[in-house]
């Protein structure tokens, strides 16, 4: 009995709440922490708790963090790129400034020795009859625009000449327009024709072969211009305008395609230069008169609307200087 009752009274004192809580080897720590909770406030809720608030104002953080970091990727990626568009595009004209200022891709035009220009000047009026293969065309420009210029030289002299007086203004810029026009003009509706009938020649073969028929046009315009006749200026007209065109319709006759294209390119061309020939001889003088006379009356037009207008201006001045002189004198 003793031995039976011994241990009993000893497994009642391990199941008693107080020998159980005791004998629990964490029991003390779980108190501890209880008071160390309660004692340092939410610092141990911020470490442990999973789902507290200072994860989530850390997780805030890092999502702001990560997006000012994409954002200002944006911005460089943005930037990068403008300053590759950038340079590129600085890169693209400076080889296109490079390109066209190159003085020496002009050079094939004008490198010519005079020799060979006056040889030019004289197959200008000597017509070819070769039709069945194309004949050659110069593609220099340099005989072209000194025939420009001496075209502008003789026009001016002519203007002297026939005693035209113009008080204001220049007849250069006149004669320098109505001859670079002809000249571009004349060269650009033959190379579209060209285009459009097929026929094998460039822009600058154009600019040369209607650049030297202006040789013709030189030696017609100088000489009647001092010889006032007008059978000789027909009979030069003819001859020698007539041939200058002739040489331009056999060049053109041998790279068209066709019989139609040919009268088309042929007979535009001829029509064109024979009658340019006629304006600069009988009109051109009569055109510059009368433009220059009417930009004299508008200039004098405006001159006197300007005198009206001070004039307006003065006596309203002086209407309101004596009524004025009337109301102190009235008064006084």
């Amino acid at each position: 009995m003793a031995d039976s009752t011994g241990p009993e009274k000893t497994w009642d004192a391990y199941g008693t709440p107080s020998a159980r809580e005791g004998s629990r080897p964490g029991a003390s720590a779980v108190i501890d922490m209880e008071n160390l909770d309660n004692a340092s406030g939410s610092s141990f809720e911020e470490v442990d708790e999973p789902g507290g608030p200072a994860r989530e104002r850390r997780g805030g953080g890092g999502e702001d963090e990560e997006f000012l970091g994409i954002s200002g990727l944006h911005r460089e990626l943005g930037k990068q790129v403008v300053g590759q568009v950038l340079s590129a595009g600085s890169e693209r004209a400076t080889k296109a400034f490079a390109f066209y200022a190159n003085i020496d891709l002009l050079r094939p035009y004008f490198d010519v020795d005079p020799a060979q220009v006056r040889e030019r000047l004289l197959q200008s009026l000597i017509p070819k009859r070769q039709i069945n293969r194309p004949q050659g065309v110069e593609r220099e420009l340099y005989g072209p625009l000194m025939l420009v210029l001496t075209l502008v030289a003789i026009l001016l002299q002519g203007m002297k000449s026939s005693g035209t007086i113009i008080r204001e203004g220049t007849l250069m810029g006149t004669a320098l327009a109505t001859c670079l026009g002809y000249w571009l003009g004349a060269s650009g509706l033959l190379y579209l024709l060209a285009y459009v009938t097929g026929t094998r020649i460039s822009m600058s073969q154009t600019l040369a072969l209607i650049g030297y028929s202006l040789f013709g046009h030189c030696v017609v315009l100088l000489v009647t211009y001092n010889v006032h006749v007008h059978a000789l200026f027909f009979t030069l007209w003819v001859v020698v305008g007539g041939l200058s065109a002739l040489r331009m319709v056999m060049v053109l006759a041998s790279r068209a395609p066709g019989y139609r294209q040919r009268m088309v390119l042929c007979g535009t061309l001829a029509s064109l230069h024979m009658l340019s020939l006629l304006y600069l001889h009988f009109t051109y003088h009569r055109v510059v008169e009368e433009l220059m006379e009417s930009l004299e009356g508008r200039t004098s037009m405006g001159r006197a609307s300007r005198s009206i207008t001070d004039l307006a201006s003065e006596g309203q001045g002086s209407l309101l200087l004596a009524t004025t002189r009337l109301g102190i004198t009235a008064h006084t």
